[in-house]
C-alpha cells in the first residue's frame, strides 16, 4: 500500500501539501511540473528527498510539504467521484463492525474509494475486502487507482448491481458495509454472504430517514437483531488562552480601596464648596439654588456608565457655616467599574470591552489559563448510520427459505 521507501521515486504517489483545505495527489513523472499560486515546482525535483520535506518553488513564491499518502490524506485529497465518507463516519463505522487486521469484509458502493483505502489498511494483507460498483466508468477508475496504490492482493473489485444479481460470496464476510441509494434490496443478499458460525455484522449509510425506515423494515424481516441508527457530528474547537481571574480576596481589597478613594473625594468636594461659598452676612448674597456643584474628571466618567434608570439625591448639610443653608444635589445611582467586576466573579460572566481588560489587570501577577470554544462553521449531517447483528445458527439447526421468509428451527 503505497511506498515505504524514505526518499521519494519516480512513479511513487505523493500528496502536496499546501494548506489545511489545498491538497493534491500526484504521481512524480520526471518532466511533468506543479503550477500553483505558491510557486513553480518540477517533478525531478522532488526525486530523492525524503517525504514530509520542505520544498521551495523555483520563482519564490511560496513552499508546499510533499507527504506521503495514507488513508486519512486520501480522504482529504483524493478526486471526488461521488459523495465521500470522511474520517468520522469511517473510524465509527470500523470500529462499530468490529473490523480488525484479518476481516473479510464486504463494501457495496464503492465510489472514490474513500472508505475502501481505510477498510484495506485496517484488515492488512491477512484479510480482504470485496468491493462492488454498479458504475462502470467508476468502477473502472477505482480499479486503477486500487493497482497504482498496490491494494490489488487485499481489495478485490467487482463492477456488480448487487440490489439485483447479489454478492460474489456466501457465508465467508465478517461484516457489510452498504452505500446504495436502496440498501434494503441488499439486505437478503447481505445475509447470504455473512458467516453463520460467528455473530456478525451490518452498516447500511443513508442520507434520508425515510431511507433508514425501509431498511430497518428489511432488516427486521431477514432476522437480524440489535438494530441501531448512529449520526456522527463533529464539534471542532479552538483554543486560545485568556488572563486568569482575580481572587475574591483581590477584588475585595481593590474595592475597599475604591470606596475609600470615593469617600475622600466627596470630602475634598464639601470643603471646596465650602471655601467657594463662604459665610454671607446681612448684605451677602445667598447661593443661588441652580448651582452646581464642581466634580472632577472621574465623576464625570461615573456619570458616563451610568444606567437611564432612577436617580438618587445626594444631600450636602453645610449647617457648620455661617451660609446656613442646605444643598441638594442631583447624581445618577450608578454601580462602578469595580461593583462590575466583583460581579462578574461571583455570576462567572464574561464581560467585553474595557471592563473585561479591568477583571484582568485587577492582579498584577495574574498568569493565563487556557480556554476552548466551539467553531462557528463545522460540517453538519452527511448520512444516518443503521448498524445490525446476525446472530450464529445454533448447531444441528436447518434453515427454511421461501419468498420473503426466513425462519430457522433447530434439530430435535
Amino acid at each position: 500500500m503505497w511506498s515505504t521507501a524514505r526518499e521519494i521515486s519516480p512513479g511513487d504517489t505523493v500528496v502536496i501539501w499546501m494548506t489545511r483545505d489545498i491538497i493534491q495527489p500526484i504521481v512524480v513523472t520526471p518532466g511533468k511540473d506543479i503550477n500553483n499560486r505558491f510557486g513553480y515546482y518540477k517533478h525531478s525535483d522532488l526525486i530523492g528527498i525524503p517525504y514530509g520535506s520542505k520544498v521551495g518553488s523555483r520563482n519564490g513564491k511560496g513552499f508546499v510539504h510533499v507527504l506521503r499518502p495514507t488513508p486519512e490524506l486520501w480522504t482529504m485529497a483524493l478526486p471526488h467521484r461521488t459523495q465521500i465518507l470522511y474520517l468520522a463516519d469511517i473510524a465509527f463505522i470500523t470500529s462499530y463492525l468490529n473490523i480488525k487486521r484479518g476481516s473479510k469484509v464486504i463494501e457495496a458502493g464503492t465510489g472514490s474509494g474513500s472508505f475502501s483505502h481505510s477498510v484495506a489498511r485496517t484488515v492488512g494483507t491477512s484479510g480482504h475486502l470485496w468491493t462492488y460498483e454498479f458504475h462502470e466508468a467508476r468502477a473502472n477508475k477505482a480499479g486503477e487507482e486500487f493497482a497504482q496504490h498496490g491494494l490489488n492482493e487485499t481489495v478485490t473489485l467487482t463492477h456488480r448491481n448487487v440490489c439485483k444479481d447479489g454478492f460474489t460470496i456466501v457465508d465467508k464476510a465478517d461484516a457489510v458495509f452498504l452505500d446504495l441509494p436502496a440498501p434494503w434490496d441488499a439486505v437478503e443478499h447481505a445475509r447470504r454472504a455473512l458467516r453463520k458460525d460467528k455473530v456478525t455484522r451490518i452498516c447500511c449509510f443513508s442520507p434520508c430517514i425515510e431511507q433508514v425506515l425501509r431498511t430497518v423494515s428489511a432488516l427486521n424481516e431477514t432476522g437480524f437483531v440489535e438494530i441501531t441508527m448512529y449520526e456522527t457530528l463533529q464539534r471542532p474547537h479552538e483554543v486560545s488562552q485568556i488572563s486568569l481571574l482575580p481572587s475574591v480576596k483581590e477584588a475585595a481589597g481593590k474595592l475597599k480601596q475604591s470606596e475609600q478613594r470615593r469617600e475622600e473625594k466627596r470630602l475634598r468636594q464639601i470643603a471646596q464648596n465650602k471655601a467657594k461659598f463662604p459665610a454671607a452676612g446681612p448684605g451677602g448674597s445667598k447661593r443661588k439654588r441652580d448651582e452646581h456643584v464642581l466634580v472632577d474628571e472621574e465623576d464625570c466618567l461615573y456619570s458616563e456608565l451610568a444606567p437611564q434608570g432612577g436617580e438618587s439625591s445626594v444631600v450636602i448639610d453645610d449647617n457648620a457655616s455661617a451660609c446656613g443653608s442646605t444643598k441638594k444635589l442631583k447624581t445618577t445611582d450608578i454601580a462602578s467599574e469595580d461593583d462590575k467586576a466583583m460581579s462578574a466573579l461571583d455570576d462567572g460572566v464574561e464581560y467585553p470591552g474595557d471592563l473585561s481588560h479591568h477583571i484582568s489587570s485587577c492582579s498584577a501577577t495574574a498568569g493565563k489559563m487556557s480556554v476552548s470554544k466551539v467553531i462557528t462553521e463545522v460540517r453538519g449531517h452527511t448520512s444516518y448510520l443503521t448498524f445490525a447483528s446476525l446472530l450464529p445458527i445454533p448447531t444441528g439447526a436447518v434453515i427454511k427459505e421461501e419468498p420473503g421468509v426466513n425462519i430457522r428451527e433447530e434439530s430435535t
